[in-house]
């Protein structure tokens, strides 16, 4: 009987920040969020400069866990969930760790989007959803081996999750997703009325 394996498997980890005291730090990173983008002059000159429709952190603020304590909890729960990726995928990280070694906040207004890219220099990203509005896009990861397919045919409409060239993920408030940062994704344009705000991070191997 023919037996199908499959290999090299792309790990995409996801964990709900529901209980009451994980809650209560959602609303304080909100909160925090939407206060550092009032204040970070050099953030949105950055946003405005490269056309994002919004507000990042990333290229002007680096040192969030320090400035505001509620993004060093965050950081501190995150080290737990990087750990249990590092578990699921077996890395031999020669008794060091992965850190994280950097975070920043997303705020998409309605139409803004973040092309396809991935995050050089990193092992582990993830992205935190604090404010997800109905008619919001999800995450759009692609497949890594997308570019090697030169003459495979198309996949069906409806093929099964590990065969999807691409695949959208719906988050909800309070959903950590954690993937390998070689992986390629995307946020379309952002549908909603409302803003779409978020924080994303890299770890590295220290």
């Amino acid at each position: 009987m023919a037996r199908i394996d499959s290999l090299f498997v792309t790990h995409l980890y996801r964990e709900e920040l529901r209980t009451a005291p994980a809650r209560r730090l959602l609303k304080e990173l909100e909160h925090s969020a939407r206060v550092i983008a009032e204040d970070d002059i050099a953030g949105q000159n950055w946003a405005i400069a490269n056309q994002y429709s919004g507000y990042t952190s990333y290229a002007s603020l680096t040192d969030l866990p320090e400035r505001d304590p509620a993004f060093a909890e965050l950081v501190e729960i995150l080290d737990e969930h990087v750990a249990a990726f590092v578990r699921a995928a077996d890395f031999d990280l020669a008794g060091r760790k992965l850190k994280l070694n950097s975070i920043w906040i997303n705020i998409l207004d309605p139409g803004g989007y973040h092309g396809s890219h991935i995050h050089p220099h990193s092992v582990v990203s993830g992205t935190l959803y604090l404010v997800f509005p109905k008619g919001a896009r999800a995450i759009k990861f692609e497949d890594p081996r997308l570019g090697l397919m030169m003459a495979a045919p198309p996949r069906k409409a409806r093929a099964s999750l590990p065969n999807r060239s691409f695949v959208e993920v719906h988050p909800k408030p309070g959903d950590v997703l954690l993937w390998e940062s070689y992986l390629r994704h995307e946020v379309p344009a952002n549908a909603s009325k409302a803003q779409r705000i978020s924080v994303s991070f890299n770890y590295g191997w220290a």
